[in-house]
């Protein structure tokens, strides 16, 4: 294979019960993929346990953990063993009362390459994701690895233009998300269609409009709300992008996947070349995007 290719894996698993039992699936995960030749292993978001934002309970912020910790720890030794980059993602206590949803990055020599700290925070029913985590501040910055220069965001962050050219505008060569994101039982059939369609769809137009190849991990099977509640049911469908948008690999909906694909990091030189949308941005006429709207 080309020097240029990039073999990485999507680890789409859904919850064991237990920290230590999520803990074990992704190394599982991680050992399954470095032997099947992968540089590069996506985690899905707060993979350690349940998506715990169903519900508010203060009791939940006794699962965060410092960063550096137990968990970075484990992954690093690990990463370290088999020679690969991992990207993972944890609930961060930063001090007392001061929490982040944070991704992190394990280089190949094991080490703690970065970290970024979810910017966008969702207040959704069944996402009360605003009483447990503190939006980011560490900004729009790629973490430098072996494997290249990763733009990791976080889930909600996927819905936004704006993180995903802020991190291609820093050089970032291959973009990350980390994903929790399901359906309210109740939705209907066409409706849940019309959900992941966009979500996959929006992604794929980032790919497309930053000329850089994307990766999305999503958590998947059902969880049930603590409080009684329909739970939500993780649609899974992990996937893996070209620079154009093109689908290179998709995992399924309703079941734990390893996802490998193959991305040739020197396509989107090629691709920017005849879509040189970074050329022809008009920064000068874009004052008002930092507004919240145009009364």
């Amino acid at each position: 294979m080309s020097a240029t290719f990039l073999r990485l894996a999507l680890v789409q698993q859904t919850d064991q019960g237990s920290a230590e039992a999520n803990l074990a699936a992704c190394e599982a995960g991680i050992r399954a993929a470095a032997a099947q030749g992968c540089r590069l292993v996506l985690l899905q978001e707060l993979h350690n346990g349940p998506y715990f934002c169903q519900t508010e309970d203060p009791r939940r912020f006794d699962l965060a953990e410092p960063i550096p910790g137990p968990t970075t720890e484990r992954l690093g030794v690990l990463a370290a063993q088999l020679g690969v980059v991992v990207a993972g993602s944890l609930f961060e206590r930063r001090a007392a009362g001061l929490y982040h949803n944070t991704a992190v990055v394990l280089d190949a020599d094991g080490r703690l390459a970065g970290r970024y700290r979810k910017m966008h925070i969702p207040d959704d029913p069944g996402y009360f994701e605003k009483f447990y985590f503190t939006p980011g501040d560490l900004g729009f910055t790629p973490v430098d690895t072996a494997v290249g220069r990763l733009g990791v965001l976080v889930c909600w962050d996927q819905w936004f233009p704006e993180a995903a050219r802020l991190m291609a505008l820093a050089g970032a060569e291959l973009l990350l998300y980390p994903t929790a994101i399901g359906w309210d039982p109740a939705d209907d059939r066409d409706e849940q269609h019309r959900q992941l369609d966009a979500w996959q769809t929006v992604q794929r137009g980032h790919a497309v409009a930053n000329g850089l190849p994307l990766a999305a991990c999503n958590r998947v099977g059902h969880e049930p709300d603590p409080a009684g509640g329909p739970g939500s049911r993780f649609w899974g469908s992990s996937f893996v992008c070209g620079p154009q948008g093109e689908i290179l690999a998709a995992a399924p909906a309703d079941t734990p996947a390893l996802l490998i694909a193959d991305i040739d990091l020197a396509r989107g030189e090629r691709v920017r070349r005849i879509w040189p949308f970074l050329r022809d941005r008009r920064i000068d006429a874009y004052q008002d995007l930092l507004r919240r709207y145009r009364d």
